[in-house]
């Protein structure tokens, strides 16, 4: 099958400018989240999109949740048969460093913008990569099932989740792939991840009579002391990190002994690391040392994402290497993605998993994002080519 490399290429090269226009337009939606804004106006744009590119788009509006604006999910097909490949991707982006962001640049063979990388240019490789396969004729086994998510930034638990929570995530799928920024290589497996708030309560009291009080923000300091350690003694192991304290607050004012303290912990563990073994490990740390200090402690479980991971030797994995090695000349590098993946909801249900796009994980999210606009097209002929080698 990788011997339709020229004629997807050919395919795609006469819809260089339209692939890119999309991706300015995408752009152009402010889809922030945090706080989870224009997440409609993305979905019915995508789903237009779909339509035109004859993809049966399909669009789910889902129940307001966490502040998210019109959270919804798109989803789209091509081709029939059996055998179902996903290609899946979410459409909200992290917040802009500047408004100008959003106002997309393109030159150089570049556009510049929120969410170039992260990750529309990668939705318009899988859309244009889904429709060459189809319209390729390309497709004889089985079909591309396209799934577009508005809150991967967040965690996914509104939009993977609705996939998940409504069944239409088919566990005997022949693999999945999605486009985030992996720069050439594939991210065959992910990091999961554990998000704690942690809250200490003392008492509130006039500074002139401090005595009074509990200062919460001195039992936070202890509470926090022996995971400060374990980030420590990971980050010299090398690894799976910890995160003590990437946001905390205390306090009503500074002439006021603080009442309550609070801060969070954010664990990243590998696919050999248990998740409830990793739980454990920092809520005991967490109840020893409140224990020892007299504090007053709740724990709150804010994130609580599995590891996910594929074989490298998985003759799906193997597919996807001589599908790039067809386009780019040369077979990538399998790779552990040093954050978390939507992989993860697909993996626990048995079906090889993928990450593999056309942005730079180094430029997302930052304020010079950027996507190459050949890279796009070449992602592009990847995914049509997978989908013509395992369907």
């Amino acid at each position: 099958m990788v011997d339709h490399a020229a004629d997807i290429q050919a395919w795609l090269e006469p819809r260089a400018d339209e692939m890119a226009a999309l991706v300015e337009h995408l752009v152009a939606i402010d889809t922030e989240n945090p706080p989870g804004r224009g997440l409609g106006t993305c979905g019915r744009l995508l789903s237009d999109v779909m339509e035109q590119l004859h993809l049966a788009p399909e669009l789910t509006l889902l129940e307001p949740s966490d502040g998210l604006e019109e959270p919804c999910v798109v989803r789209g097909s091509a081709g029939e048969g059996p055998e179902t490949l996903y290609f899946h991707g979410h459409f909200d982006v992290v917040p802009a460093q500047d408004p100008a962001q959003f106002r997309a640049a393109r030159g150089d063979g570049r556009i510049v913008g929120r969410g170039t990388a992260d990750m529309k240019g990668g939705l318009v490789s899988m859309l244009f990569g889904a429709a060459a396969a189809s319209a390729l004729g390309l497709l004889h086994r089985g079909k591309v099932v396209l799934h577009l998510v508005c809150d991967e930034e967040t965690g996914s638990a509104a939009g993977s989740g609705h996939l998940r929570r409504a069944g239409v995530i088919d566990a005997d799928a022949v693999a999945m792939v999605t486009a985030e920024p992996t720069g050439g290589v594939v991210w065959h497996a992910s990091r999961g991840a554990l998000t704690l708030r942690v809250e200490v309560r003392g008492r509130e009291a006039h500074v002139g009579q401090a005595h009074l009080g509990v200062n919460a923000f001195e039992g936070m300091l202890r509470v926090a002391e022996p995971l400060a350690r374990l980030s420590d003694s990971l980050r010299e192991q090398g690894g799976s990190t910890l995160v003590v304290g990437g946001a905390a607050g205390s306090g009503a004012g500074f002439n006021v002994v603080p009442g309550s303290a609070w801060f969070s912990v954010d664990r990243r563990f590998d696919p050999d690391e248990e998740l409830e073994t990793e739980l454990a490990r920092l809520t005991d740390r967490i109840d020893r040392a409140a224990a020892d200090v007299g504090a007053d402690v709740t724990v709150d479980l804010l994130q609580r994402q599995p590891a996910a991971s594929t074989d490298p030797s998985h003759s799906a994995a193997q597919a996807l290497a001589r599908c790039v090695a067809a386009v780019e000349g040369e077979p990538p590098r399998f790779e552990l993605c040093p954050g978390v993946l939507e992989t993860r909801w697909y993996a626990q249900l048995g079906i090889p998993a993928f990450a593999y796009g056309p942005g730079l994980l180094e430029v997302s999210h930052g304020p010079s994002e950027y996507v190459d606009e050949e890279a796009i097209r070449r992602c592009a002929a990847v995914y049509a080519l997978f989908a013509a080698e395992l369907l």
